[in-house]
């Protein structure tokens, strides 16, 4: 299913960044609205959601060939990312969750400490995936630059730049990047959540 005027670079870009960001939320009425009008967007009060339409759309769009180099270079850094996904799912609850399943009230200083210290872990060995990443699949280069951004934000005193569904937050940029790689891979949400216990299985092995 083809996007209804593919030559409309400016409607393909936004169509895209709406499915790759599951539902904009707050956006001018001049910026949905060809979306809507096309059959590509729902909007429901101050959010707008993709459509089925939207999103086969897109994943047609993004999909690289099947059997392709460029496939098997992805699908090796796809794999080399799933390990890591794991590790900033943990970051992300231990920075909203104390162990003993409280709220963190951030009233801890060592332990808030302790959290920071396992993002940068994770940053440290995102770093390299994405670099790969950038060699083979175009436009991915501006992941590292916006997860950077977002480590700035939190270390400037700004906690929701980790986890906030309302700004471009480090889990936010995250959760962009794996849905694009889902999409340019072809594989769905089950097949996905499989591979990475088989990896961090392996890996704990």
């Amino acid at each position: 299913m083809d996007l209804p005027d593919a030559s409309d670079e400016a409607l393909t870009e936004a169509v895209v960044d709406l499915v790759l960001r599951g539902m904009w939320r707050g956006r001018p009425d001049s910026e949905y609205r060809p979306m809507a009008d096309a059959g590509l967007a729902t909007v429901k009060g101050p959010v707008v959601l993709p459509t089925e339409r939207a999103k086969a759309a897109v994943a047609q769009l993004l999909r690289v060939a099947a059997g392709s180099e460029q496939e098997e270079k992805i699908t090796a850094a796809y794999e080399a990312f799933l390990p890591v996904n794991r590790r900033i799912r943990d970051v992300c609850t231990a920075w909203q969750c104390r162990p003993d399943g409280t709220a963190n009230d951030h009233s801890d200083e060592v332990y808030d400490a302790e959290v920071r210290e396992s993002l940068e872990d994770v940053h440290e060995a995102i770093q390299p995936v994405l670099r790969r990443l950038d060699r083979v699949l175009a436009g991915s280069g501006r992941y590292l630059t916006a997860l950077e951004n977002a480590l700035d934000r939190f270390d400037d005193g700004a906690p929701q730049w980790l986890a906030s569904p309302l700004c471009d937050s480090y889990h936010t940029v995250w959760m962009r990047l794996h849905q694009e790689l889902l999409l340019v891979l072809g594989i769905s949400r089950a097949e996905d959540e499989a591979r990475e216990e088989e990896l961090v299985t392996r890996g704990r092995g």
